[in-house]
C-alpha cells in the first residue's frame, strides 16, 4: 500500500517488522525517527496493530500508520484504525504525537488525511475518542470535522458520517 501524503506528513502504512522496531524502542537502520519517538501510544498502536495481525491477517489499509515529515522524513507519531470496518462500514481511529510535534497542527493535518482516505474507501462513519482533560485531542477531531456525540463521564466520544475532512473549519 502507498503512503497517504499531506501539505507536511506522510502517513507511512507501517507493515509487521515496522511496528516490531516500534515495540524495541530502536529505529532500524535507514529509519528516521524524531527525538521522543515512538512514544507510549506508538508502541500501543504497534502492539494492537500485531495482535490483529496475528489474529486475523494483516488489517491494512484499515491498520496503523507512522506519521513523518515531509521535509526529512522522522517519525513524530503514529494513527490509524483500530481495525476492519465494522458490520455497518465504520472504523475506530486513534492518533498521537511526541510532545515535541505538539500544538502545531500536525494531528489535525495527519487527522485529516486519515478521513478523506477513510472516505475514499467508503467508509459510513469513523469514530474516535478521548478523554476529558484531553482538550487538545478533542479539538483535533473538531477541527478535523468530527463531532461530539456522547460523553460517558469518563470519555467524550467523536464521529463523522462518510468522513469530509474538506468541510471541517479551519484549527
Amino acid at each position: 500500500m502507498d503512503d497517504l501524503v499531506t501539505d507536511r506528513l506522510v502517513l507511512h502504512p507501517m507493515n509487521a517488522a515496522e511496528a516490531e522496531q516500534v515495540l524495541t524502542g530502536k529505529p532500524a537502520d535507514g529509519d528516521r525517527w524524531a527525538p521522543g519517538y515512538p512514544a507510549e501510544g506508538d508502541m500501543a498502536g504497534a502492539r494492537r496493530f500485531l495482535n490483529t495481525c496475528a489474529g486475523s491477517g494483516d488489517p491494512q489499509p484499515f491498520g496503523a500508520y507512522e506519521i513523518r515529515l515531509r521535509e526529512d522524513g522522522r517519525a513524530i507519531g503514529g494513527l490509524g484504525f483500530h481495525g476492519a470496518p465494522d458490520q455497518d462500514g465504520g472504523v475506530t481511529i486513534g492518533y498521537g504525537l511526541i510532545p515535541s510535534a505538539r500544538g502545531q497542527g500536525y494531528a489535525t493535518e495527519a487527522l485529516r488525511g486519515l478521513l478523506r482516505f477513510a472516505r475514499e474507501c467508503g467508509i459510513a462513519y469513523v469514530k474516535g475518542d478521548a478523554d476529558h482533560d484531553n482538550i487538545a485531542s478533542q479539538q483535533v477531531m473538531t477541527a478535523a470535522g468530527m463531532r461530539l456525540v456522547a460523553d460517558d463521564g469518563h470519555l467524550k466520544h467523536y464521529r463523522i458520517a462518510r468522513p469530509d475532512p474538506e468541510r471541517a473549519q479551519p484549527h
